[in-house]
């Protein structure tokens, strides 16, 4: 085997574990999605066992990558980013547009129309968060405060603070967002293919 190729293969274990852990999804629901044990993916893992192509293409959907992007093959000189939208259970749609561990980064969201009677449910997480309206109007709920913010409006915050995101029904929005490794758990985790029932 190409020794290349053995030192990208042998890196894609912990890769995988970052991945998950990253996205905090547990062995038994990734399990689930990929039709793969988790007795086979904690061997991945560990580098215990090497992927085959039937495991990678799954684990590859599952964490919304392309083949590349799962293994951190080596650049091959061409310097455009593969944007792959991750579509959630609200209508709401994530791209990510950084992919690196660790540290800030940067993605697009795309809200459809909202609801002005919605109750914001406000959350809470460790880091900061910065967002930047790019089309539309986002309704920020921070603290005591219920903001409108409109194209080329930006707003910057600590996360322990109470805080909801929303479109108006006015329309959809478009916004970009910077978040930390904390952030990033909490507001992009892939959502369930379909909608809890009630």
């Amino acid at each position: 085997m190409d020794e290349a190729l053995g030192r990208t293969l042998d890196a894609v274990g912990p890769r995988l574990k970052q991945l998950r852990l990253r996205q905090d999804i547990t062995l038994a629901d990734l399990a689930a999605e990929t039709g793969i044990s988790t007795s086979t993916l904690s061997r991945l893992e560990a580098g215990l066992r090497r992927p085959t192509l039937e495991q990678l293409l799954p684990l590859a959907r599952a964490h919304g990558l392309t083949l590349d992007e799962l293994v951190d093959a080596p650049p091959t000189g061409n310097p455009r980013i593969n944007l792959r939208p991750i579509a959630c259970a609200d209508g709401s749609t994530i791209l990510p547009l950084t992919r690196r561990p660790g540290g800030i980064q940067a993605y697009k969201f795309v809200l459809p129309r909202g609801d002005d009677n919605t109750e914001p449910d406000l959350r809470t997480h460790e880091g900061h968060d910065w967002v930047y309206v790019l089309n539309g109007t986002l309704r920020l709920v921070l603290g005591d405060h219920d903001l409108i913010l409109e194209p080329g409006e930006a707003a910057e915050f600590d996360t322990r603070t109470p805080h909801w995101f929303g479109a108006t029904g006015a329309g959809p929005v478009e916004y970009l967002s910077l978040i930390g490794r904390q952030g990033e758990r909490a507001h992009v985790r892939a959502a369930p293919k379909t909608p809890p029932s009630p």
